[in-house]
């Protein structure tokens, strides 16, 4: 039975969104593994902090700072 742990930054996606990654994980793992698959996979979304919590580079990261960056991003 597998179990995927996704970790996001705390307020950064809508439950929505969260919801669409979970499913596509699945997808993703049964593409591999088997239909059979789908029924036994753990998914959980796991928000972590925000507001500096993060570091890249060794550089702080924001939540505002990632809303901004996804707000660019193509849909």
């Amino acid at each position: 039975m597998p179990f995927i742990n996704v970790k996001v930054m705390g307020g950064v996606l809508s439950q929505d969104q969260r919801t669409e990654v979970a499913e596509r994980m699945t997808d993703a793992f049964v593409a591999v593994a088997g239909e059979p698959a789908r029924s036994v996979t753990w998914v959980v979304v796991e928000e972590i902090g925000g507001g500096g919590d993060w570091t890249m580079g060794g550089r702080a990261v924001t939540t505002d700072a990632v809303k901004e960056l996804l707000a660019g991003a193509p849909a």
